[in-house]
C-alpha cells in the first residue's frame, strides 16, 4: 500500500507566535487565530506580503504601508477568503489603503522577533487582513514559526517507512521552502500560499497517485482537505480549542506531531 501524508505548516509542523494590530483603534492582539478571524466576516481576506522584514524595519514609520507597497512593487498572495475575489480587487484595497503605516507593521515584527529570536530555526512572515466593508487594511500581521519538537524526526521516520511527505500551507512560498529543507520535505512536495481550495485539490491530486492520503491540519482552513483525504488527523499541539466541524471531520486527534508516525503504522 502506498501512502502520502500532507501536513499543514503553522500550528501543525511549526509552533507559531502571531501578533496582529488593528490599524484603526491601535489595539494589539497576540496569538490570535487569523483564519478564524477571517472566517468571521465574509468581507475579510487574509493576504501574505512578499517583503523582507529587515527592509521594513529600516523604513520611515510614519509612511503609509500602501505607498511603500506600490513604490517597491511588492507582490502578495491570497491566503484565505470567505468569498471569491480577484487579484485586482485585492490589489485595489491593498495599494490604496489610507490607514496602515509602516510603523504599525514594525510594531508587529519587533514583537514577534522578541519572542522568536532565541529559536534555532525561525520563519517570519508578514501580511495584512483586508476588509471590503472598511475599504482597506483592517489588521497588519506578523507571525514567527519554529518546528515543534520531533517535527523533523516525524518527517524522517515517515520517509524511512516509504511514506511520501507533503506540505500544503498558506505560508509564503520562499519561507516555506526553507523550512521544508530543514524538515526534510522535498521542495517539489511543498505547496505555499495554499488556500483551502488549493489544499483540497492537492489532496485530490495525490489520491490519484497513492492508495491512501492522510491530511494533518489544525485550522478551519484545513477542513476541506481533511474531508477530501482518506484519513484526517487534527493537531491540538498549538491550541486545544477547535471548532466543532474540525473535530467531527477528524479520524484521529493528536497532541504531538510525532503521533502521526504511530497512526500511519497502524493504518498500514
Amino acid at each position: 500500500m502506498t501512502t502520502a501524508v500532507v501536513f499543514d505548516s503553522a500550528g501543525t509542523l511549526l509552533h507559531t507566535y502571531r501578533v496582529l494590530k488593528d490599524v484603526r483603534d491601535g489595539t494589539v492582539h497576540k496569538n490570535a487565530e487569523t483564519i478564524t478571524l477571517t472566517a468571521s466576516c465574509k468581507e475579510r481576506a487574509l493576504i501574505l506580503l512578499y517583503l523582507n522584514s529587515r527592509d521594513i524595519i529600516d523604513e520611515d514609520p510614519t509612511r503609509l504601508l500602501s505607498e511603500y507597497l506600490r513604490e517597491n512593487n511588492i507582490e502578495f498572495g491570497i491566503s484565505c477568503t470567505c468569498k471569491a475575489v480577484t487579484a485586482d480587487y485585492i490589489r485595489d484595497l491593498l495599494y490604496n489603503d489610507t490607514c496602515a503605516t509602516i510603523g504599525d507593521l514594525q510594531e508587529c515584527i519587533r514583537a514577534v522577533w522578541c519572542v522568536c529570536k532565541k529559536e534555532t530555526v525561525v520563519a517570519v512572515n508578514s501580511g495584512v487582513m483586508l476588509n471590503g466593508n472598511l475599504g482597506g487594511i483592517e489588521f497588519v500581521i506578523t507571525a514567527g514559526g519554529s518546528p515543534f519538537p520531533l517535527a523533523r524526526e516525524t518527517i524522517q521516520d515517515l520517509q524511512t517507512r516509504g511514506v511520501a511527505t507533503y506540505i500544503a500551507s498558506g505560508d509564503r512560498v520562499k519561507k516555506l521552502l526553507k523550512m521544508a529543507d530543514y524538515l526534510g520535505v522535498p521542495q517539489d512536495n511543498t505547496h505555499g500560499v495554499a488556500t483551502p481550495a488549493i489544499k483540497e485539490q492537492v489532496v485530490a491530486d495525490l489520491k490519484r497517485l497513492y492508495d491512501t492520503v492522510v491530511m494533518v491540519g489544525d485550522g478551519i482552513n484545513d477542513l476541506r482537505a481533511m474531508k477530501k483525504a482518506d484519513f484526517a488527523i487534527l493537531s491540538l499541539q498549538q491550541n486545544s480549542k477547535k471548532p466543532e466541524p474540525l473535530i467531527k471531520a477528524a479520524d484521529f486527534i493528536i497532541t504531538s506531531v510525532y503521533e502521526v508516525v504511530g497512526i500511519i503504522d497502524n493504518l498500514e
